[in-house]
């Protein structure tokens, strides 16, 4: 029989609290039938014994027993009509995470809905009853949940339907009279709504943070790999650079070898001429004076005195007086490393021109800032050559502008990556370039040193050599003065490199240094020095060579 067709019996055998036909029926003093199981499992989540129907409360939990009448009735019914069978062969079994419904025996079937009056959840099967029963039609379904006794009020037992705002809880309609006077109350679909923006809006914000980390991420992955490509081109340069030294050294070392060898052998060998010549020399001396040892012994008037003219008493010798084997050795090992040195220096003037061809793709426009220049200072108009001059210009005194220090700032700054530019220094005896910080001071005495935001180096006509700060000046040694200057930086890396462009050659590096704000190109013409130094400082326009890197 289907569920449709016995509609009106299946009610009357019906458990209001599990929906089902009656399992081991018993009846509470107010008249009502359920299932054993569902009204002690129902008391037992209550404080008060109540009867589900008509909510008629009992002081002590009643001897429940079971209604044998009602038992048989409903077992009869339970086997005409096997309502169970028919509908629940076709419902899938819940799964694992998914609710269940709580009124399936053996196998739990996945729950469609749950009702919060009934505090249970229901597979389609037992989910009938809800949608066909007049008086079960007024519960509230919803999708299927767990813990249903989670949206019920545990003080009044009615269900969760509004949101105290002052106390930011959800409660029931019971709640805003008994314990939450004179609160702000709304619906909860009104809450729901209001936290639902407030989400979206942090889900957005959430997005966004996540989008940036992403792309941070990317953006130091793509760092790293360069950084990793650019040491495997070092190492592979540095390799190849070595190998070579390694094998100039090896070969100046054997041709030192050589070169002892070869002139111990030569030594040798004079030595060996000489000790022969000697030889027969003292072959010779020895006969003579073993022939006059014999006279001498004779004491035989005539023999001796005609002998005498035959025998010579010193037969002619070679002068030995200033002859001498060769055994010096010193200086070979000086000149063999003099020769290892000036390898290296033309090695490393290759590796020179390597570098300044790589770090010349960075090259920067540079012009000067005519508002930062000191007032004795001349720009060009095409502000790329700077001189000084006598006459102390009347200009504004603006906070940028140098006042006591002859010198000028490029107008362009940098606050990342690498920049590099090209100065002609030639025909003066004093200059000083580097850069600075925008928040370096302009005004007054200044000693341009890190400490100050200035890393410059410089030539000084007094003391004719080249100069750059630290904790206090520092002479530097270099081969030549130049006269064409580059100026490399990279930010995130703290370098401030200077270079002897026709050289080429390293003057000075800043290392580890530390910038916090954006970097300006320094210009310091310093003195005429009664015109030595009168020419300009001339920014030069530099060549982008082709470099694979």
């Amino acid at each position: 029989m289907s569920a449709a067709s016995c509609l009106l019996s299946e009610e009357q055998f019906l458990c209001s609290i599990c929906l089902e036909v009656f399992t081991d029926p018993v009846s509470t003093p107010c008249g009502h039938n359920f299932c054993k199981i569902c009204i002690t499992k129902h008391w037992k989540s209550k404080a008060q014994c109540v009867c589900p129907l008509c909510n008629q409360g009992f002081y002590r939990r009643p001897e429940l027993k079971v209604n044998t009448f009602i038992s048989q009735m409903a077992s009869e019914f339970r086997q005409s009509t096997k309502i169970e069978d028919s509908f629940r062969s076709e419902e899938p079994a819940a799964k694992p995470g998914e609710v269940q419904c709580d009124f399936c025996t053996g196998t739990k079937l996945k729950a469609i809905k749950s009702c919060l009056k009934c505090e249970a959840s229901y597979c389609q099967t037992h989910l009938e009853p809800h949608l066909t029963a007049a008086r079960l039609k007024s519960h509230q379904l919803i999708h299927p949940v767990d813990n249903l006794e989670d949206r019920m009020c545990k003080k009044h037992n009615d269900t969760l339907k509004l949101f105290c705002r002052t106390d930011q809880t959800c409660v029931c309609s019971l709640c805003p009279a008994l314990d939450h006077k004179n609160h702000e109350f709304v619906p909860l679909e009104e809450e729901y709504e209001a936290k639902k923006a407030e989400l979206e809006k942090t889900e957005a914000e959430l997005k966004q943070k996540i989008q940036f980390t992403q792309v941070k991420i990317q953006e130091i992955q793509q760092s790293e790999q360069l950084s990793r490509e650019a040491a495997d081109r070092e190492r592979a340069e540095g390799v190849q650079i070595f190998t070579a030294l390694k094998q100039h050294v090896e070969d100046i070392q054997a041709d030192f070898m050589e070169t002892l060898e070869e002139k111990q052998r030569s030594t040798k060998k004079q030595a060996e001429d000489f000790i022969k010549e000697l030889q027969q020399e003292l072959s010779e001396l020895t006969k003579v004076s073993a022939e006059v040892e014999k006279l001498l012994l004779s004491e035989d008037h005539l023999l001796l005195l005609q002998s005498f003219l035959s025998i010579s008493p010193a037969p002619p010798t070679k002068d030995w007086t200033q002859v001498r084997v060769q055994r010096s050795y010193e200086g070979s090992v000086v000149k063999a490393v003099a020769q290892l040195e000036e390898t290296i220096s033309q090695e490393t003037k290759k590796l020179l021109e390597v570098e300044l061809k790589r770090i010349q793709q960075f090259s920067v426009d540079v012009t000067l800032d005519p508002d930062s220049a000191h007032p004795k200072l001349i720009l060009s108009d095409d502000e790329r050559e700077v001189y000084r001059s006598d006459v102390r210009k009347n200009l504004p005194d603006n906070p940028e502008r140098f006042d006591t220090y002859v010198s000028v700032l490029g107008k362009q700054s940098f606050s990342s990556g690498r920049f590099y530019y090209e100065v002609q220094v030639k025909g003066k005896t004093g200059w000083d370039l580097g850069v600075t910080t925008e928040t370096s001071s302009r005004k007054g005495t200044i000693i341009p040193s890190p400490q100050n935001g200035f890393w410059t180096v410089g030539l000084w006509k007094d003391l004719n050599e080249l100069l750059t700060h630290e904790d206090r000046p520092v002479r530097l040694s270099v081969k030549s003065r130049p006269e064409k200057v580059a100026v490399f930086v990279d930010y995130e890396e703290g370098l401030v490199s200077f270079y002897d462009v026709d050289a080429p050659a390293l003057i000075f590096s800043f290392t580890g240094c530390s910038f916090s704000h954006k970097l300006l190109p320094f210009f310091c013409p310093c003195f005429t020095y009664g015109g030595t130094s009168s020419a300009p400082l001339i920014i030069s326009a530099v060549s982008h060579p082709t470099v694979f890197l």
